[in-house]
């Protein structure tokens, strides 16, 4: 049986998102001494707590990146990655608001400084992680499952683009 277009699309952004987040807990574990250096950075736990939070929202990364195989649960993994989304908006919103935007993101990707950009950049990557509760992926045929695979990982590469356009201008900004 053939799966409904809302499943295709929740798949290939279910895709996209697990991407994403396979990144950055690569990032944040390839590398953790730094990444707590990052937490650190944003100031807005306390030095006690800096190492805790930096495991949880490693671990929390993996969740939303396991979740996306185990059947059931991927509806879960798309929660997570809303509201790691939607924390890093805050964290990152409350610093630039404080006018602490030499900061560096940390995000796994590009490197870039804190930014109105990247609030607004985590809140439509949350959008579209919301998207991959839109249908239930577990009815895709194999076809359907490889095409919304291929999708997510070519909006994953434009995504790669679109970062690294965007860390140029703000590092050719910041030059000036």
């Amino acid at each position: 049986m053939s799966a409904d277009w809302t499943s295709l699309v929740a798949a290939s952004a279910t895709a996209f998102t697990t991407l994403i987040f396979a990144r950055a807990a690569l990032h944040k574990l390839g590398d953790f001494t730094t990444f707590t250096g990052f937490v650190a950075d944003y100031q807005v736990v306390s030095e006690r707590q800096v190492a805790p939070v930096s495991m949880a929202l490693a671990a929390a990364e993996v969740v939303v990146v396991a979740t996306a195989f185990l059947p059931g649960l991927q509806p879960l993994g798309s929660v997570v990655a809303i509201g790691l989304y939607l924390l890093y908006a805050t964290a990152i919103g409350l610093n630039v608001a404080r006018g602490r935007d030499r900061v560096e993101c940390g995000c796994g990707g590009a490197v870039q400084p804190l930014s109105w950009t990247l609030v607004a950049r985590n809140f439509v990557l949350a959008a579209i992680a919301a998207i991959g509760l839109a249908g239930p992926i577990s009815a895709l045929s194999v076809a359907e499952a490889v095409t919304a695979i291929v999708s997510g990982f070519t909006l994953f590469v434009g995504y790669q683009l679109v970062e690294q356009i965007m860390a140029n201008f703000t590092q050719m900004r910041l030059k000036r």
